[in-house]
């Protein structure tokens, strides 16, 4: 054994404190554990400090082994980068690395994932946009015929059901045949939307029938990355909120079709004049076509268009065809359906304007439907107008008055305006209205205005009311139409406590003494007004009123004597509904507009409308006597063109302001004025001169458009005869009274009849009401309306169930009691009155 010291042998842990090549692998180059701290651990021994606290020799090297092998992995990493660089030279440095790619893919992830998440909490579904909740409001007539549409936006939302399958399949075809399959986005429809309109092959959106709908209802049309990356998330809750049967018909009622339509309701209109549901799989193949761009597809605007809307037609039946929708042999058979090159005008033009307005009065009045709810539109209201007498109501005007006109050589042709209405006097039902020319140059309607005098056509009502209470005159005769009064013009009313009121006849003209009949003939003032009073203007008020006038007419109250010369101003409606009272046997109905009411296919509660008994049939039916003869040799002989049994009353406005005729037969009554108004001043203007006539009268264009519209709108319908039940001694010719110089009302003491008055017991004679069955004059049974010539007696069965002689219920004669309970003597009119300032106007 040598005598030089001998190496030791390494003890685990022990680290040489040689340096080691650098191209040494690092796993060859240090094999030396560490301890927890990352220092080479040596022998115990070695690494012990001296008693002073100082390193001994083996620790100094442990340290500096360790610098020297972190300086030569340091070294071996740089070789290794420097040589893969090396390597990846060129284009081989542009490709990045599995690391690369993999990472890239993840951050990507979760920058989607985290971007979708937190767009899907953010974007809510919003409220609905202004413009895609406005609808029209629609207005038809009877038989379903549009009259007009109101309101901004031409939409009328319907129901799923009220759009055929036809035109739900040729829409799905057209925009989305996966529709009930697929989500509601779809990427990569929106990728190649995206890459068709790039390159040119046509401006597409790659949307889902739901994302469409959802930019319709509740977002813009502007195209931007906002917009469309709310759309896409709406659309995502949107499917998880509603039916694909909810989406797919809020698209329908959403989508514009062109020419002014949204919503395909709109447009079966716009295009074809029909209802949605009414559209076959041509017709609908052609409006699905239009949503892909719906003003260059209307071949009617751009017909150089054809072709190509020829080839989206064919495209979209193909579609329903290859969807199942549709049966080839169908396909094969169809032709390409041209739109209407015009459809029914739909503003306010024309009567049009008139009627929506009315007809919205109406339900706001009637608490059908509020005046907020209107405005917002989305209402179907059919009316109770018929269109084929709408029609013939507007071409009796034009013949009778309108085509009659020269109002570039008389001024007063300028002037004239006219307004009419017809209801069915069993229903109610207004069937016909005539406002006016042309609602856009004539705003006020005239069917419905109160501001011109009824004139003479309120006498009728003065003797309804006499008979309803059984009135005498002033020498105690019982008020008949065979009562005689003095028609001396210009004759003072007796009884009147009120200022000296003595009223001219037309033409200053005296007739003596004369009947009631005749004096309703003729027309005559002096007559009337005396009836008046004897009646007492406050009864003939209260029967006006019942029969179908508004309290509020203006005018009404307080006319004193002067209320039978018509100084009320109750509209044409108003007076309509009054005579059709009548002509209903004294039953008054309320008079409606409306049939039926929908919003959004919901119907809507109408008012109940209650048939009351307004007066006594013998009271109605005795005046329908009365004024046949007026129609038959009176002054309204020009209304016997209708062809038909009619009666009526003419009547005139002070200072010929107006001219009127209100008439009926047992089907239609009707009434007719012609108006004169300063189309600047819209101040009431005579109509003296107008057509070159020196006067217009009741008799002349009133009763003319009266009698041709009566007769074109009961064409081909049965010829009806009045029936009546008249009061007891209606056809009897009471003598005048003794003193016949002073007149029937000049006997002094009013309380003391004459001595040929007829006997009061006749008075009390038993008529029963139209509403049950009795035996009339003839032995006929008597049911409901049939005449018996004269008067009836039996047991009444009237409306109020009352027993004993007289009428029952509301039919009163003589001593009958009535409705209201109140009681219906021959009573003499007593001191009071109405009273007021009179003169000796001159009326008609």
């Amino acid at each position: 054994m040598s005598d030089e010291p001998q190496p030791k042998k390494p003890r685990p842990g022990w680290a040489s404190h040689e340096p080691q090549a650098a191209d040494t692998p690092d796993d060859a180059r240090d094999h030396t554990r560490t301890d927890a701290a990352g220092l080479p651990r040596s022998n115990e021994s070695d690494g012990e400090a001296d008693g002073h606290g100082e390193p001994g020799p083996a620790s100094a090297k442990t340290g500096a082994s360790a610098t020297a092998g972190a300086s030569a992995k340091k070294a071996a990493r740089e070789e290794r980068r420097a040589a893969l660089k090396a390597r990846r030279t060129g284009w081989r440095r542009l490709v990045p690395t599995w690391r690369m790619v993999l990472g890239a893919f993840l951050v990507t992830a979760l920058l989607v994932v985290g971007g979708f998440l937190l767009g899907y909490t953010l974007v809510q579904i919003p409220a609905a946009n202004a413009a895609a909740t406005q609808q029209a409001n629609v207005y038809l007539y009877a038989d379903g015929t549009v009259i007009a549409r109101d309101g901004e936006v031409n939409r009328e939302n319907v129901t799923l059901s009220q759009i055929s399958e036809d035109a739900q399949h040729a829409v799905l075809a057209a925009e989305d045949r996966d529709f009930y399959t697929e989500s509601a986005v779809d990427p990569l429809a929106m990728v190649r939307g995206a890459w068709n309109t790039l390159t040119g092959k046509g401006k597409q959106s790659g949307s889902t029938i739901t994302q469409q709908y959802v930019k319709n209802y509740y977002l813009r049309q502007e195209q931007t990355v906002t917009r469309k990356v709310k759309e896409f998330f709406i659309a995502i809750k949107l499917d998880r909120n509603q039916s694909k049967d909810e989406i797919l018909e809020g698209y329908l009622n959403t989508s514009f079709f062109g020419r002014g339509a949204y919503g395909i309701q709109a447009a079966a209109h716009a295009y074809y004049d029909m209802d949605a549901s009414e559209l076959d799989a041509g017709r609908a193949a052609y409006l699905a076509a239009l949503v892909n761009a719906p003003s260059q597809y209307d071949v009617v605007a751009h017909p150089g268009n054809r072709a190509f809307v020829e080839k989206r037609w064919n495209y979209v039946l193909d579609g329903m065809v290859d969807e199942g929708w549709l049966d080839p042999a169908e396909r094969a058979r169809l032709t390409f359906p041209v739109p209407k090159r015009t459809t029914l005008s739909t503003t306010m033009s024309g009567q049009r304007g008139y009627i929506v307005n009315i007809v919205k009065q109406h339900l706001v009045d009637n608490k059908i439907v509020d005046e907020a709810s209107l405005d917002a539109g989305g209402y179907r209201i059919t009316t109770t107008l018929q269109k084929s007498k709408q029609d013939a109501f507007v071409e009796s005007v034009d013949d009778n008055l309108m085509d009659r006109l020269d109002k570039k050589n008389r001024k007063v042709d300028t002037y004239v305006r006219a307004g009419g209405a017809s209801i069915e006097p069993k229903t109610g039902k207004v069937v016909a209205m005539y406002n006016g020319i042309d609602y856009v140059k004539q705003y006020t309607p005239n069917a419905t205005r109160r501001d011109f005098q009824v004139g003479s056509s309120f006498k009728p009502f003065v003797f309804t009311a006499a008979v309803e209470n059984g009135s005498r005159t002033q020498d105690g005769r019982r008020i008949t139409p065979g009562t005689h009064y003095d028609g001396t013009s210009e004759r003072p009313v007796q009884g009147w406590p009120g200022p000296r009121y003595a009223p001219e006849n037309e033409d200053h003209e005296d007739y003596g003494d004369i009947t009631v009949s005749e004096a309703t003939d003729k027309s005559v003032n002096a007559v009337y007004a005396q009836m008046a009073v004897d009646v007492g203007p406050d009864k003939v008020r209260k029967t006006a009123v019942d029969l179908g006038l508004s309290p509020d007419t203006p005018d009404l109250d307080g006319a004193g004597p002067s209320i039978a010369l018509g100084v009320a101003n109750a509209s044409v409606l108003d007076m309509t509904q009054a005579y059709a009272t009548l002509a209903n046997h004294g039953k008054h109905t309320p008079y409606t507009l409306v049939e039926k009411v929908t919003q959004n296919g919901r119907d809507i509660a109408l008012p109940e409308r209650h048939t009351r008994r307004a007066v006594s049939r013998e009271a109605a039916d005795t005046t329908t006597s009365v004024l046949k003869g007026v129609v038959e040799k009176g002054t309204a002989t020009a209304a016997q063109t209708s062809g038909r049994p009619a009666a009526g009353k003419t009547g005139t406005a002070e200072e010929d302001t107006a001219a009127w005729f209100a008439g009926y037969t047992p089907d239609l009554a009707t009434v007719v004025a012609v108006m004169g108004q300063d189309p600047v001043t819209a101040g009431h203007k005579s109509l003296y001169g107008a057509m070159g006539l020196p006067r217009v009268n009741g008799g002349g264009a009133p009763a003319e458009i009266w009698g041709q519209y009566t007769r074109d709108a009961l064409e081909g319908e049965p010829v009806s005869s009045f029936s009546l039940r008249l009061q007891p001694g209606a056809d009897e010719s009471q003598p005048p009274a003794p003193d016949s110089s002073g007149g029937p009302s000049s006997s002094g003491d009013v309380s003391a009849p004459a001595t040929d008055a007829p006997d009061d017991e006749d008075t009390d004679s038993g008529t029963p009401d139209d509403d049950g069955g009795s035996t009339g004059d003839d032995g006929s049974e008597s049911e409901g309306e049939n005449s018996t010539g004269g008067t009836t007696t039996g047991s009444p069965t009237g409306d109020t169930g009352g027993t004993g002689t007289g009428t029952g219920g509301g039919d009163t004669t003589g001593g009958g009691t009535t409705d209201d309970g109140g009681s219906n003597r021959d009573e003499l009119p007593g001191p009071g009155g109405l009273s007021g300032a009179l003169d000796g106007r001159r009326w008609d």
